[in-house]
């Protein structure tokens, strides 16, 4: 069951995403959560930083996963979602270090581990203990997610089982092309490591966010039609307790805005 919230504007969206963020940790402060990257988390990010300032014990006992990762980008990349975490939250918190946790794109501590393992296998190697590792917390409490315009959540791309976990994924020409400016040496990666969708569907309670002209036409989609692999956000449609906040430039190619709700 989708439930929607229609806001003014983006930096409306930010701040109703992080007050649900925070209200959350607040009621339940050992809470896990996971957490995307990209554009449009950016603004909940700056709210929950400048709100957890005024704070003591903010996230110090918040356990914290990410949806993806680049395949072959050193987590000291400045285009890896490692640094975008630690620039954007992680280091402007009190988030235990310990209880962050990301796919590492470069299988480095599984080579360690495992040196005989070649480098595919090494990241199949990688996918699983990412899995088990949220498994061994009791599974994600809330995930938070954007939406790509062709629909993918996290980089489970169009065609993506619904039942998928965690896996190395190739990103679509689309995808790789939004995420150039993260790269400006101009070399964008080809894969990453992605919870995939059945992971996400696993959490109690999921946020989605979209804002802008530019997302309309997936959040018509997401509206109005029925789950599909073409479009991997339908699949939210499966599960008993979402949440889509969007702007209202967002909404400007539904047929019936949604009443808000929650």
């Amino acid at each position: 069951m989708i439930h929607w919230k229609v806001v003014d504007d983006y930096e409306a969206l930010s701040a109703a995403a992080a007050a649900i963020l925070l209200d959350w940790i607040e009621r339940n402060p050992s809470t896990t959560l996971l957490l995307p990257t990209g554009s449009t988390p950016e603004g909940m990010y700056a709210h929950v930083v400048s709100a957890c300032s005024a704070r003591y014990r903010c996230f110090s006992d918040v356990t914290t996963f990410n949806l993806d990762e680049y395949v072959g980008v050193p987590p000291d990349h400045p285009g890896s979602y490692h640094h975008y975490m630690r620039t954007r939250l992680f280091s402007h918190v009190d988030l235990d270090p310990g209880r962050s946790h990301l796919p590492d794109g470069t299988a480095t501590e599984v080579r360690r581990r495992e040196p005989e393992l070649d480098f595919e296998s090494a990241l199949r190697a990688e996918c699983a203990s990412y899995e088990r590792a949220i498994e061994a917390t009791g599974g994600i409490d809330v995930a938070f997610l954007g939406m790509g315009r062709n629909g993918h959540i996290g980089f489970n791309e169009p065609g993506s089982p619904f039942e998928s976990r965690t896996r190395i994924v190739t990103l679509h020409p689309s995808t790789r092309m939004a995420n150039a400016p993260f790269f400006p040496e101009g070399t964008v990666p080809e894969r990453a490591i992605t919870a995939g969708i059945g992971t996400i569907l696993d959490s109690r309670r999921i946020i989605l966010m979209a804002s802008g002209a530019a997302k309309a036409p997936a959040v018509k989609r997401l509206a109005e039609e029925a789950p599909s692999r073409d479009f991997p956000a339908a699949a939210l449609r499966l599960h008993g307790d979402v949440t889509v906040i969007v702007d209202r430039a967002a909404t400007a190619a539904l047929t019936v805005t949604p009443a808000s709700s929650r």
